[in-house]
């Protein structure tokens, strides 16, 4: 999580306690060290923050303090919900929680909408003590156009390892797929991410390229979707 993000983070988790909070704890929450919880609440202390406290005993958020209102209509506000909530079937753990910090967020200016349900049947989760491949990692990998080794399950033609350029992430109900440039075939390609067995971040760089490789993965996407369209 960026430091600014952090930071937000520590004003809502003290907005909501009804006692004070140790470093361990806030560092525990945010998953970070009691050092740099330390650094932050200072931060935050010389920006005129109304935090109170101080290291062993607890911090808490004097009553004064607000934050700005969120500027959203009702249906904008629906339509958050939903699609928060709808992240719990893409199997993205970590934007899984992500979408709980946001929901706390909204839920603290606007009220919770429980009555808005989505079923959370969907992808299985990504979680690597079954062994499976983290779908933060992909995200990582595409944003950081970043090249990656694939070891592969394939249902007919067995375990194969591939170096692709990762471009997109396709979430689909039942599971996601990793769209990139396969350098073994030399063409695009989709991995499900339930069959990826591993997924080794490499230090080569296809910058320069991704955007356009994006752009023609997109176009191709498009012309197959006009097909099935008019078939």
């Amino acid at each position: 999580m960026p430091r600014s993000g952090r930071l937000f983070e520590i004003i809502q988790i003290l907005r909501r306690a009804d006692a004070p909070l140790r470093a361990e704890d806030l560092a525990a929450e945010l998953e970070v060290s009691k050092r740099t919880v330390y650094r932050d609440i200072a931060t935050l202390q010389m920006m005129r923050t109304p935090i109170e406290g101080e290291a062993g005993v607890g911090y808490v958020l004097r009553g004064s303090y607000d934050l700005p209102p969120l500027n959203f209509d009702t249906e904008e506000l629906e339509a958050l919900h939903v699609g928060l909530r709808m992240l719990l079937r893409t199997g993205d753990g970590r934007l899984q929680q992500a979408a709980e910090r946001v929901s706390r967020k909204i839920n603290d200016v606007h009220g919770s909408a429980d009555w808005l349900q989505v079923a959370p049947w969907g992808a299985p989760r990504d979680d690597a003590a079954l062994g499976c491949v983290s779908l933060a990692d992909l995200r990582e990998a595409i944003r950081s156009s970043r090249r990656l080794r694939l070891s592969y399950l394939h249902p007919d033609k067995g375990q194969s390892d591939r170096v692709v350029r990762p471009l997109a992430l396709v979430y689909h109900i039942d599971c996601t797929l990793l769209a990139a440039w396969c350098e073994l075939r030399g063409g695009f390609r989709h991995f499900r991410a339930d069959r990826m067995v591993a997924a080794e971040l490499l230090e080569d760089s296809f910058a320069r390229e991704a955007d356009v490789l994006r752009g023609l993965w997109q176009q191709q996407e498009s012309e197959a979707f006009g097909l099935q369209q008019g078939a």
